[in-house]
């Protein structure tokens, strides 16, 4: 352009000069492309002191964008098409090929860095503390233990049978560090102090955002109406991610995959886990616990200051040793027994009476105003989750309940492929498999010999739900399943037999005959009772 102008100045312009004609006309069309590029630059750039914020995923483009100018924080949650983008300029917002669904302004003394907010004190979320608790102090001295080992993050995975009471441990542990961490300056110098203590319920992904999202409500509670449950879970596990000195209980946990993104950002504090599957926790280099159930004396403890609290005449508990017994020793069953107890004013005998007589509205059943989980309900959820992709582990837990609460030789199931109509569904692999979850999800006890269910189990497993809850029948206890169980746990007893039934007399010299007359008694004993019902059997065996 500089020279074209220099060439006029010297020749001068003349229409008839070819020359300069052409270059005139290149030089005004060049002008203006660069005009027009100018204005496209200039409308598809934002303006002085504007930010662009691309918002969310590539594909949908959805998610939260946060602005700001001065002492104005803009939170903006919106859909963006093709490649819009945000601007964003003091008070004023450009938006192109979007949809904002909401917008809060937040003053700059409410959002500052996380690394800034301090929990206040006494912030404590410890649900069901208050429950009678018996026994469990070697268990609550190695929970301490694990929890108190140096490190960045440290995680502690305490599982076992559904009812065990796992959530109880882990809410005892909980509260009493969290009075300590209250009274922090009181706290002796070999006690654990956490702060805060925060519990969330972890049974799912979407439950475990929701409990971040409640700690960062509850770390800034002038945030919980002005971001949505992403943005406070997010800022909820940015607030772990830079502090220390917390303890967070994750109950209920069903898939570790759950909890991986909140322990993939976690470098420091403490995480305390509760779940009934017993295997995965090596990934976040857990401190494994297997909870066992209450000691005799324990369980009967449970049962007294449930059922007779003010310390009523003894002669009102009369049978309590047989009871919990019966129960297994697992504590929820003691604990609802005893709260009907307490509610329908009966004794332990009675209760066993009504036990023997309908065992299915009795495992079923709940007091007023207890916890409204029965055992039952619990272990459906399980085999619900046991059974999608293994439906051998429900035929197997079935199958095993006929036996005696004792350790199954596991070469007892080994012929089952064997069994007519069994070919395919139990093969090796598959009988393996199905062993192996059902161990995983401590619904039985598994040994390299031997597999052991608990009492109770069996006798859930065996009970038909011939009455169904509101949410329909138990798929799992459906009578003919369990009348064909039984005939299969029959046919594989009977194979192991000796040919000469006179050997049977002798066990010691029938090779396997000492570890399988339990069971063999036990079989008989529900023959009986399914032939000429309970009472019947009860005066045979005797």
């Amino acid at each position: 352009m500089v020279g074209l102008i220099v060439y006029f100045a010297v020749q001068g312009f003349h229409w008839g000069d070819t020359v300069g004609v052409i270059g005139a006309v290149v030089g005004i069309a060049g002008l203006l492309l660069a005009v027009y590029g100018m204005i496209l630059v200039r409308r598809d750039q934002p303006a002085g002191g504007e930010r662009s914020v691309h918002i969310g995923q590539q594909a949908t483009h959805e998610g939260m964008v946060s602005t700001g100018d001065g002492a104005i924080n803009i939170q903006m949650k919106g859909t963006a098409s093709g490649h819009g983008n945000v601007y964003q300029a003091g008070r004023d917002q450009h938006i192109d090929q979007r949809t904002i669904e909401r917008q809060t302004v937040l003053p700059d003394d409410v959002v500052w860095p996380v690394a800034e907010v301090e929990a206040p004190p006494g912030l404590v979320n410890v649900p069901g503390h208050q429950h009678v608790f018996v026994g469990r102090g070697d268990e609550l001295e190695e929970l301490d233990t694990a929890l108190r080992a140096p490190g960045g993050v440290v995680v502690a995975a305490v599982h076992g049978l559904g009812g065990v009471g796992k959530s109880t441990l882990a809410a005892r542990y909980a509260a009493v560090h969290a009075v300590q961490a209250a009274t922090e300056e009181r706290a002796g110098p070999d006690e654990t102090v956490f702060h805060p203590v925060w519990w969330i319920t972890a049974d799912t992904a979407e439950a475990v955002q929701a409990g971040l999202a409640g700690l960062a409500a509850a770390l800034q509670p002038e945030l919980k109406t002005a971001l949505d449950v992403e943005a406070l879970a997010e800022r909820g596990l940015a607030w772990l991610g830079c502090h220390e000195g917390w303890l967070v209980v994750l109950d209920n946990v069903n898939d570790p995959a759950h909890i991986a993104p909140l322990m993939d950002r976690t470098m420091r504090g403490r995480v305390l886990v509760t779940s009934r599957l017993g295997q995965g926790w090596h990934r976040f280099g857990a401190k494994v616990l297997r909870l066992d159930v209450l000691t005799e004396e324990q369980a009967i403890d449970l049962l007294t200051q449930i059922a007779a609290p003010n310390g009523t005449n003894g002669a009102v508990l009369d049978g309590s040793a047989e009871l919990v017994a019966e129960l297994g020793f697992l504590p929820l069953a003691v604990e609802q027994a005893a709260a009907y107890l307490h509610q329908n004013q009966l004794s332990p005998r009675q209760y066993l009476q009504l036990l023997a007589a309908s065992p299915t509205a009795v495992y079923d059943q709940t007091a007023e105003g207890s916890d409204a989980r029965t055992i039952a309900r619990i272990w459906r959820i399980t085999l619900d989750r046991l059974t999608t992709g293994t439906p051998l582990a429900g035929d197997l837990l079935r199958i095993l309940a006929w036996y005696a609460p004792e350790a199954v030789p596991r070469a007892l199931l080994d012929g089952l492929n064997e069994l007519k109509g069994w070919e395919e569904s139990a093969a090796p692999p598959l009988l393996q498999a199905a062993l192996g979850k059902l161990a995983a999800y401590n619904m039985i006890t598994l040994t390299p010999d031997t597999v052991t269910v608990h009492r109770l189990v069996q006798a859930v497993a065996r009970t038909p739900d011939d009455h169904g809850e509101p949410g329909g029948a138990d798929p799992h206890r459906q009578p003919e399943a369990i009348t064909a169980s039984l005939q299969t746990a029959n046919q594989l007893m009977y194979r192991t037999v000796p040919a000469d039934l006179a050997d049977i007399a002798d066990p010691v010299g029938w090779s396997g005959g000492q570890q399988l007359m339990p069971h063999m008694d036990a079989l008989g004993a529900h023959l009986l009772t399914v032939a000429y019902g309970p009472w019947t059997s009860l005066l045979l065996t005797s």
